[in-house]
């Protein structure tokens, strides 16, 4: 299990830090065409716009995935034994469902819902975008369960 999640881990921050490279290369493309060139590309907003919210979505997975999301962790600090156990696994329990029913279940709903319209530059279905939720939503939601098992048998991710 460990290793599937630094797998998971390393695809997940190669993924994002690829993305991230190609938003730079064309945003400064957009930039390039514009004011040097005068005559802007048309289809790289609407592109920067995708990856952007894949980099955002991947990028959330791969917090949880290795346990550095933002969180509020002065009760955590506070509680020892198996109090700081129990609170951990109410955490990712709670993280669990919400990825479930917001991420997974609403990801589908408005993916379908969309689906039938079409970007305005690229033409490509909406769905593109909003798929990513999902995606993310089922990437975390494995974490989530290896989070779970970590929190009950004590191993943690170094």
């Amino acid at each position: 299990m460990e290793k599937f999640k630094l797998i998971l881990n390393k695809i997940l921050s190669v993924m994002v830090a690829a993305l991230l490279c190609i938003m730079t290369l064309l945003v400064l493309w957009q930039v390039f065409t514009r004011y040097v060139v005068g005559n802007p590309s048309i289809f790289t907003e609407e592109l920067v716009i995708i990856i952007l919210v894949w980099t955002s979505f991947i990028g959330a997975s791969y917090a949880f995935g290795t346990r550095e999301h933002m969180a509020l962790v002065f009760l955590q600090e506070s509680l020892k034994g198996n109090k700081q156990k129990a609170l951990n696994v109410f955490i990712d329990l709670s993280v669990f469902v919400f990825v479930v029913i917001i991420m997974i279940v609403g990801g589908i709903k408005i993916t379908q819902a969309v689906q039938g319209n079409k970007l305005p530059i690229m033409g490509l279905p909406r769905g593109v975008i909003y798929i990513s939720m999902f995606v993310s939503g089922v990437i975390t939601l494995l974490y989530q369960v290896i989070n779970i098992i970590e929190d009950f048998t004590g191993k943690k991710e170094a």
